[in-house]
């Protein structure tokens, strides 16, 4: 499946969440809507940056469920002014949030999504470059007074890759930060 098909899925499948979620009125659906940047670390590996999206529904476990979408790359990141592999994530994730009436909120969370590295040369071609993503992770988030959100997290890819099979840049291990703004928030 290539690229363009893959994002096209993926912004129907969240249009369709949205319109799922519509109760009683057109304005109670959504609880919490945040939009940030996001700093991911892959241990021994690349620093990546990006972008990150995070909503609740106030109808579906009192805003303790969270889903998101996630873009980070190393375009952004290590790959600034380097030769280090550009690669990107794009990702979907649903989290649990515990104690969320809390300032400090411990969660987890699935993620799934795309993984694609761009080697850039075509020596490389015979190389796996892409691979569906799958990982858990699990963290600390801090609610400021101001509407600012932080996440703090440490995640595990549960499909890596060795070169020869799947992305060989594709490692278990990493960490991420995530600076968010709450745009919207129903009471």
């Amino acid at each position: 499946m290539n690229k363009k098909k893959l994002l096209t899925f993926l912004f129907i499948a969240s249009i369709i969440c949205f319109q799922a979620q519509t109760f009683d009125t057109k304005n109670d659906w959504l609880g919490i809507l945040k939009v940030g940047i996001r700093t991911q670390k892959t241990q021994k590996l690349y620093w990546e940056n990006g972008f990150t999206v995070d909503f609740t529904f106030p109808k579906v476990l009192n805003n303790r469920l969270h889903f998101g979408l996630s873009y980070v790359t190393t375009r952004l990141g290590s790959a600034i002014g380097t030769n280090a592999i550009k690669q990107d994530n794009y990702l979907l994730n649903v989290g649990y949030f515990f104690r969320n009436q809390k300032k400090l909120q411990p969660f987890t969370r699935l993620n799934t999504g795309y993984f694609y590295a761009d080697y850039e040369s075509e020596i490389f071609d015979k190389l796996p470059n892409a691979a569906v993503l799958l990982s858990l992770d699990a963290g600390l988030s801090y609610k400021f007074k101001a509407p600012i959100t932080i996440d703090l997290s440490a995640g595990f890819n549960l499909n890596t890759g060795s070169g020869s099979q799947g992305p060989g840049t594709l490692y278990p291990i990493f960490y991420q930060l995530s600076v968010y703004y709450i745009v919207l928030k129903k009471k």
